[in-house]
Formats: C-alpha cells, structure tokens, sequence
C-alpha cells in the first residue's frame, strides 16, 4: 500500500495501472500530431517546391499588380459602356417601312416609306416614289412621334411601324409594344 501524503492509502498496482494508462494516452497522442506534422510539412515543401520565399514575394506581388490592373480595365470598361448607353438614347431604335406602288400603272412596290425614330420618337420619315420618269425622295422630321407636315397614308403606316417599336405587321408589333410595356410595370 502507498501511503498519500498521510490523507488516504493507494493500492500501489492501482497506481502502476494508472500510470501504465496514461503514458499509453500520451504515446498516442504524440503520434497523432507528429502524422499531423509530417502531413503540413509535405503540403508546405509540395506549396514551396522549386521557389524560396522571395520567388513567392514577386509571384504575390505579381498577381497584386494583376488584380489592380483588372480592376482599372473594369473601371474604364463602365466607363465606355456609360458612354455607349448615353449615344445609344440619340441613334434609330425604331424603323418602319411601308413598300407601296405610288403610281399605279407601275407594280412591284417599288416605292416606299422608311420611318426612323429614336428612343423618344424623334427622327424622319423618308419616302422614295418609283415612277417612269424617274425616282423622287421626300423628307419630313418626326418630332415627339408626330409630324408638323401633314403625312401620306403610306408614311403614316411606316411611322406607327416604328411608334410600335417594331418592325413588320402594325397591329402585332402594337400588341407586342403593349405587352412589353405591361410587363414592365
């Protein structure tokens, strides 16, 4: 028996066991993090392989030049996509053309009506008229989707083409105009 500092009285195998118990515990631990040792330093030595530290610096370096770099193209890229949406607000957007026979006697639609507008319905209806004697074009300025000269039923139909928004049939491009609007709302 082992007398503990005269408190209490130990079986001295109980104590051998104990000690026993807890080298193995230490033993097994010691283990694990040498594993977790070896393991960390193969991925560092496969990280650093064929470089020092102060090829990783300029890599580092390199590749924070790279990021800044992207950034400013990024910025000068908004830039210039700014500046094209701001043009894009005064180019035609919008064309409706009506081909029509102006004289008659002539067939194959040769003569037409060419509306142009832009976003906020400003623009020109051209019409070109196909004859024998010749060909004549005639120009009237579209201002706020309505024309101060008074319009040809030809140019009348070219225009409400492009008022619509698109290009082809007059009452399906006004259907298509208006269920874009509604679902934009």
């Amino acid at each position: 028996m082992l007398d503990v500092f005269g408190l209490f009285k130990v079986d001295t195998l109980y104590v051998v066991i104990g000690l026993l118990v807890l080298t193995v515990v230490a033993i097994v631990l010691a283990i694990v993090a040498i594993c977790k040792s070896v393991s960390m330093m193969k991925k560092y030595e496969m990280m650093m392989e064929g470089s020092d530290g102060k090829s990783m610096e300029k890599m580092v370096r390199k590749y924070t030049d790279d990021i800044i770099n992207l950034q400013k193209t990024s910025e000068a890229n908004t830039e210039a996509i700014k500046d094209i949406y701001e043009k894009m607000q005064l180019t035609f957007q919008k064309v409706g053309v009506n081909k029509y026979d102006a004289f008659h006697e002539m067939g194959g639609k040769l003569s037409f009506a060419l509306c142009m507008l832009d976003k906020k319905d400003n623009g020109y209806v051209v019409n070109v008229m196909h004859s024998n004697d010749g060909c004549f074009a005639y120009i009237k300025e579209i201002v706020n989707g309505k024309s101060y000269i008074e319009l040809g039923k030809e140019e009348e139909k070219a225009v409400n083409q492009a008022l619509a928004g698109r290009m082809g049939d007059e009452e399906l491009s006004k259907e298509v105009n208006d269920l874009v609007q509604k679902d934009k709302m």
